[in-house]
């Protein structure tokens, strides 16, 4: 099964080559992605498709010169179209924070007999029952171990069940713009009764302070409490 970023690829190159005047607000509502997964659309696109560049060598954007063998060739005008998308991305995820409608998920899932893992994108769905269907479903079809780029409106998931950690923490780039969110989970276990797991959230300082993380906590120990 072709992975959900290929097939929005192939749209939008479509949709480029047919002359169709592109914008990033119009793909991110289209598709129900974060700018930054626009972002690498566009340069995917860059690299697949030839183009008659403006700037000389890649364009300045990814993009390829010269026009391969059995490829559509960019016109100029779509050239301008793909580099105004692509600055607009850049532009506007370097100068302020974007505040998102719609949060998404991706998570770790490890195959059967198998010590890879692949990172499954899913949608947030309206309850959990929902989500975990998608999810199911997504994940028998899913082949590729990473399937789309991972911006920053998802949260990121990784389950952690052979240890009880009290303690975890990721490789972390510094860049500024890196603001999603990490969460964990370890291997549960009894405690005077009660079942314990070990849950662990690593966000950026910049947008989310300790309070915030307490009022995540209290939510989901809430949430847990009332589970059935």
């Amino acid at each position: 099964m072709l992975g959900h970023a290929f097939r929005r690829r192939r749209e939008i190159e479509r949709m480029l080559l047919s002359g169709k005047k592109l914008t990033v607000s119009e793909l991110m509502g289209r598709y129900c992605v974060g700018r930054k997964s626009i972002s690498r659309d566009f340069e995917v696109i860059g690299e697949e498709l030839p183009v008659i560049s403006k700037q000389g060598y890649n364009g300045g954007y990814f993009l390829m010169d010269g026009v391969g063998k059995n490829q559509n060739t960019l016109s100029q005008e779509q050239l301008e179209c793909l580099e105004k998308v692509a600055v607009s991305c850049a532009a506007e995820d370097r100068e302020k924070p974007v505040i998102y409608d719609k949060i998404n998920t991706s998570f770790t899932y490890l195959d059967n007999g198998s010590e890879l893992f692949k990172v499954v994108n899913v949608e947030m769905q309206d309850t959990i029952e929902e989500y975990v269907s998608l999810a199911a479903r997504i994940v028998r079809e899913q082949k590729e171990c990473f399937t789309a780029p991972m911006g920053n409106d998802i949260y990121q998931f990784s389950s952690f069940p052979w240890v009880s950690f009290t303690h975890i923490s990721h490789t972390e780039s510094g860049k500024k713009d890196n603001a999603t969110p990490m969460i964990d989970w370890g291997k549960y276990f009894i405690r005077d009764e009660k079942v314990m797991l070990p849950f662990s959230v690593q966000v950026h300082h910049s947008f989310v302070d300790g309070v915030h993380i307490g009022k995540l906590a209290n939510l989901l120990q809430s949430y847990l409490d009332e589970f059935e």
